[in-house]
């Protein structure tokens, strides 16, 4: 086993050398940690980024370009001359980066828009998961103000309510209230013309990322993700506010169950497809007591704070994971992880998940911990450098610290060691991450 690597450079970005040159789109901790797992392949020479943050300016080169820049983003590849790009966010994906960058020669890991589909569209993706008799709850698709009360009394509370829009993590609502599902009901109707109601389901939630194209899959550790703002996971959902890999409730039996009666008959469909699915496929479980998996949701892509778990736990190489993945040659290469655990704390800046300020300078980040094989470094997400070159916030979700180690706890530890150094007025972070597993 490879000794585990970290690389933190503040402002040093690596320096062009015989290799990948691999454009990374998006700007959040999730392509941060994608960047810092390429900084640590050999196969790799160049790293860019667009738009990317603070983090990523240390590991590479940062480009203008928003990451819902169709067009300049395939001009930007081109005049790179990319050989992998890898598309963090789901909504580039959606509206079809992948099909024009293919199209030109790039070899892009994320899905094509119709394979996107599967999240941007949750009505979509169950009515797939129906078709092949994969595991979840049922739903009510509500399209009249005046069916909402008997869609409501064709589940039990809690009741779940989905907008079929992308909604950064934050367009579902699970309430035991019924006038608060009512409302949510009524507004998703407002603003969408339809609404799904979907049956709740009890358990422990833990996701799955698998990195899938037609020629086979491999699955990352599985991890779990924090959503609520709150301690003790009440509160409002969030895009995530802490994450743990790998995930105690996936035991051996239940990722097995995982493969056989999810990931196999999805890929199954998928690479059968007249335009194959090449990408991650995150799969959002919920485990019932008797270990019996469900699928709360699909994803397209890495999921945040999941990517910030997942990577740091691959020993090979990430750069040809991904590029054998974006050319549906998978099946050919071989992944080889870490035996240590890591956890990430997530830093949210005031007002989280409602609203964020943002232009706050944030002090103490710099600090690391290497003490034998335990970690504790930090993930940038909503961050940038002002004019007098100070780091400060420009978004909800800040920054994480991540904590890897052979033991769980010794990378909780190291999480928290970390955020505690850190200084950014009005932030608030979960102090209880990872609290199932310990």
């Amino acid at each position: 086993m490879r000794a585990l690597g970290i690389h933190y450079r503040l402002g040093c970005p690596r320096k062009s050398m015989p290799g990948l040159t691999v454009l990374v789109v998006g700007g959040g901790g999730r392509e941060h940690a994608i960047c810092l797992g390429l900084d640590d392949s050999p196969s790799v020479g160049a790293i860019h980024s667009a738009p990317g943050n603070a983090g990523t300016s240390m590991v590479g080169i940062n480009h203008t370009i928003s990451a819902s820049d169709i067009e300049g983003l395939v001009s930007l590849a081109v005049e790179l001359g990319a050989d992998l790009v890898v598309v963090g966010p789901e909504v580039p994906l959606v509206n079809g980066l992948a099909d024009s960058l293919r199209a030109v020669g790039i070899a892009c890991f994320g899905p094509h828009a119709g394979g996107a589909m599967l999240e941007g569209s949750k009505l979509h993706a169950k009515r797939a998961m129906q078709e092949l008799g994969i595991p979840t709850g049922g739903c009510v698709v509500v399209e009249k103000a005046g069916a909402i009360e008997a869609a409501l009394d064709s589940f039990k509370p809690p009741w779940v309510i989905k907008r079929d829009v992308l909604a950064a993590g934050k367009g579902v609502t699970v309430t035991t209230d019924r006038q608060q599902a009512h409302d949510a009901l009524a507004a998703g109707l407002t603003s969408d013309g339809f609404v799904l109601l979907e049956e709740h389901l009890s358990g422990e939630e833990a996701s799955v990322l698998v990195v899938m194209d037609e020629s086979g899959y491999v699955c990352l550790p599985p991890s779990q993700d924090h959503k609520r703002v709150g301690e003790g996971d009440t509160g409002p959902n969030t895009g995530g506010m802490g994450a743990y890999a790998p995930a105690p409730v996936v035991t051996p039996a239940v990722i097995q169950r995982v493969v056989d009666e999810i990931i196999e008959p999805m890929h199954h469909h998928l690479r059968n497809q007249d335009v194959p699915y090449r990408g991650c496929l995150y799969v959002g479980l919920m485990i019932d007591s008797q270990g019996a998996p469900g699928v709360i949701e699909f994803n397209v892509r890495f999921g945040d704070p999941e990517t910030q778990v997942t990577i740091p736990l691959i020993s090979s190489d990430l750069a040809e994971l991904l590029l054998a993945c974006a050319e549906g040659r998978v099946s050919d290469t071989e992944v080889e992880f870490h035996s240590h655990s890591a956890a990430t704390v997530v830093l949210a800046s005031e007002g989280y998940p409602a609203s964020s300020s943002t232009g706050r300078v944030i002090s103490g980040s710099e600090v690391k911990i290497e003490e034998g094989e335990i970690r504790g470094f930090v993930h940038y997400a909503g961050t940038n450098f002002d004019l007098e070159g100070n780091l400060v916030s420009s978004g909800g979700r800040v920054l994480s610290a991540t904590g890897i180690a052979p033991e769980i706890s010794d990378a909780i530890s190291a999480a928290y060691e970390v955020i505690g150094c850190i200084g950014l007025e009005g932030s608030h972070y979960r102090s209880d991450i990872a609290y199932r597993a310990l």
